[in-house]
Order: structure tokens, then C-alpha cells, then sequence
């Protein structure tokens, strides 16, 4: 509820407040509407689950959960980096702001993150629709994940099990290049040469939220690339997953707006309207 609700009222801030009709606050909506997803994609079920005691889903359903995970956790990265490029234009080159981040380029960015996505998990959820089960259907997870799906099933899964690991990787390296090195080292590299020590930390408080958001999401998903022992590997998957899709989404909007002024003073506008009403 914390994450919905968050995540809910910065989506309507940025679209009810005339000051926050930028591109950076636009790539921030859209990512609160992608955390919603994420988030909805698998917790309502699995809670579902908790409170009835029923732990069956269909086949049809499971395929729909997976799809939707990946597509909105796929998504997610790339408009990271996308908000890194933002943060990059805003920093480098001020003046040209305006002009580089206008709405219709944004609309294309968004737009070109979906895509992404889509072309990139189409191939290996495809090839998986194919999969039998027949020793055994307990998914050893509380979500419909590849890897424990993969793990029960009786076909060969070598061929979907190395695009799954090719296309996670290819998504984590592209966006961590475009985020970490393409855009952060000249951002790090123009906020060292601002005359004034003011400067730089006004300078690095504009993309310290964006910051702490990439180490949590990144942080988090490194695990899942470690090699841990065959009796813990399942743990741990679930570890992450439970982080990546119920505590990092609650985080994000105190995140984003605890130290953003334009963001507090929206809220307390919006608060004021509805007193007057």
C-alpha cells in the first residue's frame, strides 16, 4: 500500500502541478507508473495466496504474471538510463536543456524503453511456451519467475535458458554502460569543474535521488548473477525478488522526494486546493 500509494501521488503531482511539467519530472511519472506495475504485477497474488491458503495458479495465468514482470522489470532499466541521459543534459548542457529534452523527444525516449523490452523478452518467452511438466508443478518461488519455472520443467531447457541468461545480461550491461560510464563520468567530470564548492553540491543534489535509485535496483539484481551454492541459489532469487518488487518500489518516492523542494511544495499546493474546495 506504502508503494502504491507513493508512487500514485507523485504520478498525480507531476501531472496536476504546472511547475513540474519537465522532462525530468515526466521520466518520473512514468517510472512511478512502472513501479506500480511491477509491483502489481505479482504482489496482489502472492498475497492472495497468503491470506486463503491457496497456492494454485493456472498455467495461462502464470505465463501472463511472467510476461508482465519481465516486460515492466526490463522496462524499468532502460528508462534508468534514460533518466541518466536527463540528468546529463541537465548538467552538462544547461543551456540547451529545453531544446534537447522537449516532450516529444521524451514521449520517443518512453516509448523506445517499451520497445526494448518487448524485443528483448519476446524470443526467450516464446520459446517457452512450449515447455512440458509432467514430474512435478510446485514452483519453488512466491511469483512465476523463469529460472524456478525452467527448474521443474521436463523439456530440454538448455537453448531458453542461455537466451534468458544472454538477454539479462545484454539488458544489465547496456543500461549499466549508458548510466555508469556514458553518462555519469562526464557528469562527475563537469560538476569537479564548477568554480564554487555551492555549485557542485547544487549540481549533485539534482541526480543524487537518481543515484541511489540505480545502486538499489542494480545493487539488488547483482545477487542474482552470483554463483551461490545449489541448496541457497533458490533462497536468494527469492531474496531479491521480494526486494525488487515490494521494498525497493516503497523506497523510490521518499527517495525522489524527501530532498526535492519543487516536489514538497506541489504536494503542499495540492494539499491547499483541496482544504479551499
Amino acid at each position: 500500500m506504502l508503494s502504491f500509494t507513493g508512487n500514485l501521488s507523485i504520478i498525480i503531482l507531476t501531472l496536476a502541478d504546472s511547475h513540474l511539467k519537465t522532462a525530468m519530472y515526466f521520466f518520473l511519472q512514468n517510472f512511478s507508473f512502472l513501479e506500480i506495475s511491477f509491483t502489481s504485477a505479482c504482489i496482489p497474488r502472492f498475497l492472495y495466496s497468503i491470506s486463503t491458503g491457496d497456492g494454485t495458479i493456472t498455467y495461462n495465468a502464470c505465463i501472463c504474471q511472467l510476461f508482465f514482470i519481465d516486460v515492466f522489470g526490463v522496462t524499468e532499466f532502460f528508462l534508468l538510463a534514460t533518466m541518466s541521459f536527463d540528468r546529463y543534459v541537465a548538467i552538462c548542457k544547461p543551456l540547451h536543456y529545453m531544446t534537447i529534452m522537449s516532450y516529444r523527444v521524451c514521449k520517443r525516449l518512453v516509448f523506445c524503453c517499451w520497445m526494448t523490452s518487448l524485443l528483448i523478452i519476446l524470443p526467450p518467452l516464446s520459446l517457452g511456451l512450449d515447455l512440458e511438466f509432467c514430474a512435478s508443478n510446485a514452483i519453488d518461488h512466491f511469483a512465476c519467475d523463469a529460472n524456478p519455472m525452467l527448474k521443474i520443467s521436463s523439456s530440454d531447457t538448455w537453448l531458453i535458458e542461455q537466451m534468458v541468461i544472454v538477454c539479462a545480461v545484454m539488458t544489465f550491461l547496456m543500461t549499466l554502460v549508458c548510466v555508469m560510464i556514458l553518462s555519469y563520468m562526464y557528469i562527475i567530470r563537469t560538476i569537479l569543474r564548477l568554480p564554487s564548492a555551492q555549485q557542485r553540491t547544487r549540481a549533485f543534489s539534482t541526480c543524487s535521488s537518481h543515484i541511489m535509485v540505480v545502486f538499489i535496483t542494480y545493487g539488488s539484481c547483482i545477487f542474482v548473477y552470483i554463483k551461490p551454492s545449489a541448496k541457497d541459489e533458490m533462497a536468494i532469487n527469492k531474496g531479491v525478488t521480494l526486494l525488487t518488487t515490494s521494498i525497493s518500489p516503497m523506497l523510490n518516492p521518499f527517495i525522489y522526494t524527501l530532498r526535492n523542494k519543487q516536489v514538497k511544495q506541489a504536494f503542499n499546493d495540492l494539499v491547499k486546493r483541496f482544504k479551499l474546495l
